[in-house]
C-alpha cells in the first residue's frame, strides 16, 4: 500500500483567533447606516417640525431618483442652525407635482460653523471659473462670499450677474451640503468695490494685490499677530499649543480678490481707506481661483482654524 503523506498544517496563534473573532464581530458595522458618519449625506431643509422633517423639490428629486433613497435609510438634515440624523419614512415622486421626501428625527448630532468667519469679496471673471470660486470657497469655509464688479472686470459679466444669482445660490448650497458644513455661505448681490470694502466689518482685511511693491501675505499677517514673524508664531504654537492672543482674538477676516487685468489705482485707496491691508501671494501672477483658494488657505491656517 502506498504510504501516506502527513501534512502538516501549521497551528494558529491565538492572536490570530482573537482577530477573526473581532472581524467577525464588527464586520456587520461595515455595512449598517449608522457606520462612519462622516461619509453620510448632508442635506438642508427648510425647517424641523416637531420629532419630522420634509426635503422638497430638486434636492428631493436627486436624493429618490439619483441616490434611490428607500424608507429606514439614514440622512443627516440641517435647517441652518441644527443637525438630526433623519430615518427616511416615505418618498413621494411625482412627474407633475412637488418631490417630496418626509423624514422621522432619530437623534441630533453635534454641529458648528468654524470660530473664524471669512468674508471672501471676488471680482467677477468668466462664469464658469466663478462658478468654480464658489464651489471652492464654500468648501473651505467662506461665510459670505460678495461678487465684486470692478473697474476692469467684463462689462458682459457686469451685466449678466443679476440673472446669475440663483444659480450661484444653489452651487454655494449643493457645495455646502457636500462639505457637511451647517449651513451655506450668503452670496451678496454684485457690487463696486468701493462699496463692499466700506461694508465689510471683518477684524482682518486683506487685499490680495499684483503690485510689485506690496508686503507679502506672510508679512501682512505678522501684524495681525503682534508685530512677530508669521514663522515665530506658528514654531510658538507648535511648543505651547496655542497661537498669539492677536490671532485668537482675530474671527473674522475679509479677504478681497481682484480682476485679472488688476485693481486700479482708486479701488486701491478705496480699500485703505476702509482698513485693507495690501498683502502679495508671491511674485508669480496668479488666476483669480488660485488666489482664493491659496489665500483662504493661508488665512485659516494662520488663525488657527486648520
Amino acid at each position: 500500500m502506498p504510504s501516506r503523506r502527513t501534512v502538516l498544517v501549521p497551528r494558529r496563534g491565538f492572536l490570530l483567533y482573537f482577530v477573526d473573532f473581532l472581524s467577525l464581530l464588527y464586520l456587520p458595522l461595515l455595512f449598517s447606516p449608522r457606520y462612519n458618519p462622516c461619509m453620510r449625506r448632508r442635506f438642508f431643509v427648510d425647517r424641523f417640525e416637531s420629532n419630522s422633517a420634509q426635503l422638497r423639490g430638486e434636492a428631493a428629486e436627486h436624493l429618490g431618483r439619483v441616490l434611490r433613497a428607500e424608507p429606514g435609510q439614514l440622512y443627516e438634515l440641517s435647517d441652518g442652525h441644527r443637525v438630526w440624523l433623519g430615518r427616511v419614512e416615505r418618498v413621494a415622486l411625482s412627474k407633475r407635482g412637488e418631490n417630496r421626501i418626509e423624514f422621522a428625527l432619530v437623534e441630533p448630532i453635534p454641529a458648528r460653523e468654524p470660530v473664524l468667519r471669512i468674508e471672501v469679496l471676488i471680482s467677477l471673471l468668466k462664469f464658469d471659473r466663478f462658478e468654480w470660486c464658489l464651489e471652492k470657497a464654500t468648501e473651505l469655509g467662506a461665510s459670505e462670499i460678495v461678487p465684486l464688479a470692478a473697474a476692469r472686470a467684463d462689462k458682459p459679466l457686469l451685466a449678466a450677474a443679476e440673472k446669475r444669482h440663483a444659480r450661484w445660490e444653489k452651487i454655494v448650497l449643493e457645495s455646502a451640503q457636500q462639505s457637511r458644513r451647517l449651513r451655506p455661505p450668503v452670496v451678496g448681490d454684485a457690487v463696486p468695490p468701493a462699496k463692499a470694502f466700506a461694508q465689510s466689518s471683518a477684524a482682518c482685511k486683506i487685499l490680495l494685490s499684483e503690485r510689485s511693491d506690496a508686503p507679502s501675505l506672510r508679512d501682512a499677517l505678522a501684524g495681525l499677530l503682534g508685530g512677530r514673524s508669521f514663522s515665530d508664531d506658528i514654531k510658538a504654537s507648535q511648543t505651547s499649543g496655542a497661537l498669539a492672543p492677536e490671532a485668537r482674538e482675530c474671527t473674522s477676516a475679509a479677504l478681497a480678490i481682484g480682476p485679472e487685468g488688476g485693481w486700479t489705482d482708486a479701488e486701491i485707496s478705496a480699500a485703505g481707506a476702509s482698513g485693507f491691508a495690501e498683502a502679495s501671494l508671491g511674485e508669480g501672477i496668479l488666476r483669480t481661483e488660485t488666489a482664493v483658494l491659496a489665500s483662504m488657505a493661508v488665512v485659516r491656517f494662520a488663525l488657527g482654524n486648520f
